[in-house]
This record gives C-alpha cells, structure tokens and sequence, in this order.
C-alpha cells in the first residue's frame, strides 16, 4: 500500500494544499478532494483517469472542492479528447446521496457522463475496493453534520485516517493497532482550537490506540508556528511524521 499525501492543510493555507490523499493498492483512490489537492494529484503521475473511488469524510470545502474540477475534467477527457476511464464511486457519510446527485444534476454537463457514477453512503459497515478492506466509522467533529474516518487494510498492512475529527473514543478504537494513522493536527497543543485535535491529542489517540506511526496532517497556519511533532511526541512514544504536501509513505 502506497500512501501520498496531496494536501496536509486546510481551505486557505499558505504553503500547503487542503485535504487529500491518494491511496495505490490494487486500485487507485482517494480520501477526500479539497482544494489544490488536484494540483498536487497531477505532479505525482498518477493518471488522475485511472483514480476508481473516491471517498469523502465529510462535505466542508476544505475536503471537498476540487472534486467539481476533476469531474468536469473527466467528462472533457472522455467526450471530446476521445479517452476512456473506469467508473468511478463516489462513497461518503450520510448525506452523501443527496448533495452528489444535485451536483450532478445541476451543474452543466454533470447530467450524462459517459462512463458510470455510483453513489454510496457508509456507516459502519466493512466493504471492499477490490482486494482492499476498507472499514468506515463515525467520529465526532462537529453537531449536526455526518463525519467519518477510514481504516484501510491491505496485505496486512493497516493505514487510518481520521478525516476532521475531535478526541473521541470512536477514533481510538478506528486506529486500533493500524501500522500508519494520519490525523487531523490542526492545531498547537498551546494553542487549542474548537472542532479539531491538537497536537497533544494527536499524540493521546495514537498511544492508546498502539498506532506504529503516527502522521500529523491538516494544519491550520498557527500550527507552523509551533513544534507540534514535540508536542504530540509528549504522549506518543512511537514514530511520528509531520506531514507534507507530496510526502509519500509507503507500507
């Protein structure tokens, strides 16, 4: 399993894109599709027309946006510059169904792509991208909107990802012994924010978990300011990681 991370910050950050992963097992996918994850997408050379599934922890901007690019850039590909690309699954939390379909219902050209979109909405329940397990579990990030992480296991290897995620015991056990877990490190430990981890929590949900090596992504600019490998390092006596834009870690 081959993990690169396409964006390690948030909506508008300075130096780094917002939230994106692409993941490489037996087939080629993402976590989430914030905005200038695309970009990033493009200098691996992975051909973005081989991606199969994306899946979605949420629908704030920030993990999202650059979704609407890539499907208009697929449509382009395949019905006018004569390219061919799999069906592609769109998978995501409750809620997922209705915001996608409008999109693609409403935005111009959406409608009738000539290759097939599925639509799947995921709770707990275990599923497979081909040979990949992939189980979803609810985390707690903010009320009243659906949030999800994902535990990928791959030729017995495990790789977590939280998605926006508050401390909560739903993670803890989501991470549970997972060989690589990247969590959302918005903020400093001396600076705590609302809705997201800091560093220090970061580094608790990896040591009670037994996570072999803890990625610190999602970092909103005050973070920069500060040592949060240290800090999580305070509670985490694994590997620690601080992410990066095009970091890629292999498993």
């Amino acid at each position: 399993m081959r993990l690169t991370i396409l964006g390690s910050g948030t909506n508008i950050h300075p130096t780094r894109a917002a939230a994106g992963y692409l993941i490489v097992t037996d087939h080629t996918f993402l976590l989430d599709f914030g905005p200038r994850t695309l970009s990033n997408l493009l200098k691996t050379g992975v051909n973005r027309h081989n991606v199969t599934h994306i899946l979605f922890s949420h629908f704030h901007a920030d993990h999202f946006s650059d979704f609407i690019t890539f499907f208009f850039d697929a449509l382009i590909y395949t019905k006018h510059d004569g390219g061919w690309r799999p069906d592609l699954t769109l998978i995501g939390p409750r809620g997922t169904k209705p915001l996608l379909e409008s999109i693609m219902a409403t935005f111009p050209s959406f409608a009738s792509p000539p290759f097939r979109v599925r639509i799947k909405e995921v709770t707990t329940r275990p599923f497979h991208i081909g040979d990949t397990l992939i189980t979803p579990h609810p985390v707690v990030h903010v009320p009243d909107l659906h949030c999800v992480g994902y535990r990928i296991e791959y030729q017995k290897k495990t790789l977590v990802y939280s998605g926006d995620a508050q401390y909560c015991d739903s993670l803890v056990r989501l991470c549970h012994n997972a060989d690589v877990a990247v969590l959302d490190c918005s903020f400093p430990a001396t600076k705590p924010g609302p809705v997201h981890m800091h560093a220090g929590e970061c580094g608790q949900v990896a040591q009670e978990a037994g996570v072999g090596r803890l990625v610190l992504s999602h970092f909103y600019p005050v973070a920069e300011r500060h040592d949060v490998k240290s800090q999580a390092a305070e509670r985490f006596d694994g590997v620690i990681t601080k992410g990066k834009d095009r970091l890629t870690i292999r498993l």
